[in-house]
């Protein structure tokens, strides 16, 4: 090898690298940036750059019963999905990690499905199943369907934490009497459990964010915050509807910030 192919590429050669970077990011972030600013406009109509600031978006948003029940109807169907995806997604990156079931490729393919399959496609055959079985409008029907959506990614979050561990550990735990389950518990969970809470925190925002599946399967009593949104972006344009997706980018923002702090001081 020559010295000039060994020679490290310096900063300044990698400038045109760093600003098409920073040119991808810009694209990226600009929509949201927009949305932030349009949230604090005084006009009554979605406008961009606002003429007059205010907050009255925000009070519309927290003072009205019907976004404040959609609201809590979301958060509680993020919170069982989160709930029910976490243990059973983990069970099966558990399961996939140490290779004791037959065709462990084709249960892994079929578990991460739903990334593949559209949305659209999914909603369509969940409300028909629905409509046989009578989960149509139904937090039950909401959790089973967010749940399908979440397992994905709880399952591709934790085995990735499994591929990077150890697995003699718990052998040892075994081997000295522990059972699989009590190993598990004791040796395994505690040093992947950055993992599981960043699978769990996927979890809980794939539901809260989820729109395409809930137009279709929930309604009345049962609609999610984000159903109510395209309804009102459709209905009229209502710059509410900036006001709640700032509150919902801070959201996420606040959750994957928490996952990564407890990750880092782990």
């Amino acid at each position: 090898m020559s010295a000039e192919t060994s020679l490290p590429i310096s900063h300044r050669q990698r400038l045109w690298l760093y600003g098409l970077g920073g040119l991808v990011l810009l694209f990226l972030i600009a929509p949201s940036v927009i949305i932030v600013i349009m949230s604090f406009s005084g006009s009554t109509l979605l406008q961009f750059p606002p003429e007059q600031w205010s907050l009255r978006w925000y009070e519309s948003y927290f003072g009205s019963v019907e976004w404040r029940d959609a609201t809590i109807v979301s958060v509680k169907v993020a919170v069982m999905t989160m709930i029910v995806a976490t243990p059973l997604g983990t069970a099966a990156a558990y399961a996939i990690n140490i290779g004791t079931l037959r065709m462990t490729g084709a249960i892994n393919a079929l578990l991460t499905a739903s990334l593949i399959i559209p949305v659209i496609l999914i909603g369509i055959g969940t409300f028909f199943l629905y409509a046989r079985i009578g989960l149509n409008n139904t937090l039950t029907g909401l959790v089973i369907a967010h749940t399908v959506q979440a397992l994905p990614l709880v399952v591709l979050t934790v085995l990735s934490g499994l591929r990077s561990y150890d697995m003699n550990q718990e052998k040892v735990a075994r081997s000295l009497g522990a059972n699989r389950f009590s190993a598990f518990r004791q040796v395994t969970m505690p040093q992947i459990r950055f993992s599981i809470v960043s699978g769990a925190l996927f979890a809980f925002i794939t539901s809260f964010d989820e729109v395409v599946v809930s137009l279709f399967i929930s309604g009345g009593e049962t609609t999610t915050l984000t159903r109510r949104m395209f309804n009102a972006l459709r209905d009229q344009i209502d710059p509410t509807i900036a006001a709640i997706s700032t509150c919902l980018i801070v959201l996420s923002i606040v959750l994957l910030s928490a996952a990564q702090i407890f990750g880092r001081g782990r």
